[in-house]
């Protein structure tokens, strides 16, 4: 069965619009395991608008049997914080290097991105990439770059240590229901099978949701992981929380 992640981000959002620490990162993390999700992931920011620093290092010490997947910009530098009760920002890789979580997934967004919206280029940035990646698989941490369905793309994250690839999934969600769907779907499929060729794991993640993910989970070949995060966060209001987790976990079976 592919693994769901849930990415906790909207939670997070949702608490720093006031002054408290309501909704609990932590407690939505635990409910969320215990309606069966397999993992958290979560994307700090250096500007920390939703998840911040001290959620990661909370979440570090509850997941000790659930996967751990933090996301972001290894190239993002860090930031001071004026808001009162928000420590500053270390920096993504000193986030990873001391909460050590299971996966580690890079991607190039920038500090002012609404959301993460395509892939590395690494015609351009593997060479340093690469150094980064071997520090963090020699803490044992499995490192994943959000990329594009592009196959010689994805030949090269082989070639610079990667273990896995999330395939960012906008395109697809965008086009689910429409005339291009069929077309932009095989783009999807053609990457993972290049990712099984060169013995890359896959996931995928971005704007997947309870209408596009069956088609695409049973589309796409070895699909490891998923991550979701602002559907879900819909669907839970709607749905509650636990069915949810539940409605999300039918559709990866």
């Amino acid at each position: 069965m592919t693994a769901l992640s849930i990415n906790l981000n909207k939670i997070a959002l949702i608490r720093n619009s006031r002054d408290t620490e309501y909704p609990s990162v932590s407690l939505h993390a635990a409910r969320c395991l215990n309606a069966g999700a397999h993992g958290i992931t979560v994307h700090p920011r250096p500007d920390q608008r939703h998840i911040r620093a001290d959620d990661c290092y909370e979440l570090a010490n509850l997941l000790t049997t659930a996967e751990f997947n933090i996301e972001g910009n290894p190239f993002a530098a860090p930031m001071h914080s004026d808001r009162k009760g928000v420590s500053d920002y270390p920096g993504f890789l000193e986030i990873v290097r001391q909460t050590k979580p299971d996966q580690c997934t890079l991607v190039p967004d920038s500090n002012q991105q609404l959301t993460s919206d395509h892939g590395f280029d690494l015609t351009q940035d593997a060479e340093r990439l690469a150094p980064i990646i071997d520090e963090l698989k020699s803490l044992k941490v499995r490192v994943s770059l959000f990329m594009d369905p592009t196959p010689e793309q994805i030949r090269l994250a082989k070639d610079i240590g990667a273990d896995r690839i999330e395939l960012y999934t906008g395109p697809y969600a965008h086009a689910f229901g429409s005339r291009e769907q069929d077309e932009v779907l095989q783009a999807f499929v053609s990457a993972s099978e290049v990712a099984a060729e060169v013995g890359l794991g896959l996931n995928a993640g971005h704007d997947l949701n309870l209408h596009n993910l069956f088609l695409f989970k049973n589309s796409v070949t070895n699909l490891l992981e998923v991550s979701i995060g602002h559907a879900f966060t819909v669907d839970a209001i709607e749905l509650g929380l636990d069915r949810a987790v539940k409605s999300y976990l039918s559709c990866l079976k």
